[in-house]
């Protein structure tokens, strides 16, 4: 089937489940995405100068584009989009032009229900595509952060490990770390604390790499105030670690959690939010879970999925409820969404 004919009938699909066209800007104010959503674009935008002096950037993420457009024009809640993302890759010959349609709930009122439409209608988009046998991973980042949140360890290791976990080589030398009870050095520490004291002096509501000074300044006063010692680190890592592991059939998963919690003396109720992962049981469908899935997307929040036909990845979505304020909503709204990635239908 033809590569037009075959988009028709994904957007058909799209119609047909409720989602309305959306059209975002190509062009976007990159400082506006950096200061907003930190640095995890910088190095993979396409960047240019007007003749005022700003900085523009060709859209290096269409939910990150719709998510603008949505706050901008107060677009439909509901969309799909058909169009091209543009960012560097590292992997040579790579190209930098990614043709997507895809789909967004934003401001999702149900996540059961919300996850379980964006999936379900990308999955009977993807029976279009492919003949071979589909499959579907699927990992949560909230219950990562849930067991972070749970386990008994100073403050600032909770933070310092929730906020690098999108960066696998420093975070296994968080761990390594961690694991010596090795903290931060003096130098640092009194760096941080330097800077502080001197961001405690400038306007409370500015906002660098999405998050208001007020609310960084939160985060340093925890950093500094919290207790030095710590003697556990090794028997917190071999959690952290045993967890990542976990590689099962979605059939398994809550008797392997339950297992998990068991074996390490943790509460029952610290994954108490993973519903919309056991409500995907009724696609009926082979879905592996996978603990240590998804950490390559910073913005995703909870659910995080990838559908798979043979070997080839031809869509992939999630959860991003905080999204949106990053990008300059008033507080946090929840959103799903999913793209299908045209190079490999």
């Amino acid at each position: 089937m033809k590569l037009k004919k075959l988009s028709e009938n994904i957007i058909k699909t799209f119609k047909s489940n409720g989602f309305v066209l959306s059209e975002p800007d190509v062009l976007l104010d990159s400082n506006y995405i950096i200061e907003r959503s930190g640095e995890k674009f910088r190095s993979s935008m396409l960047t240019f100068d007007r003749e005022d002096g700003k900085t523009m950037c060709l859209r290096p993420d269409l939910t990150v584009a719709s998510c603008i457009n949505f706050l901008q024009k107060k677009s439909s809640s509901k969309i799909y989009y058909s169009g091209q993302a543009y960012r560097r890759s590292s992997g040579k010959g790579t190209n930098f032009i990614h043709d997507q349609l895809g789909i967004e709930i934003l401001g999702s009122k149900n996540q059961i229900q919300d996850d379980f439409k964006v999936l379900s209608t990308i999955l009977n988009s993807a029976k279009k595509i492919k003949r071979k046998k589909i499959q579907i991973k699927v990992g949560d980042i909230s219950l990562f952060k849930n067991l972070i949140n749970a386990l008994d360890m100073p403050e600032r290791w909770k933070l310092r490990l929730v906020r690098h976990y999108w960066k696998p080589s420093y975070f296994e030398e968080l761990l390594k770390r961690l694991e010596q009870n090795s903290d931060i050095d003096a130098v640092t520490f009194d760096s941080d604390k330097k800077r502080f004291y001197e961001m405690k002096k400038t306007n409370q509501d500015k906002i660098i790499a999405g998050r208001s000074i007020s609310e960084i300044l939160k985060r340093f006063d925890k950093k500094i105030k919290d207790p030095r010692s710590f003697t556990d680190g090794k028997k917190i890592v071999k959690i952290i670690t045993s967890f990542l592991k976990i590689n099962c059939k979605l059939s398994e998963l809550e008797e392997r959690l339950l297992d998990f919690t068991k074996k390490n003396n943790l509460k029952k109720n610290i994954f108490r939010d993973f519903k919309s992962i056991l409500n995907l049981k009724k696609l009926n469908q082979d879905i592996n879970f996978i603990a240590n899935f998804g950490r390559d997307v910073e913005y995703y929040t909870g659910i995080v999925f990838e559908v798979l036909s043979g070997k080839k990845e031809i869509a992939r979505g999630g959860r991003y409820d905080d999204l949106l304020k990053s990008l300059g909503a008033k507080k946090n709204i929840p959103a799903v969404g999913a793209a299908i990635n045209l190079k490999n239908i």
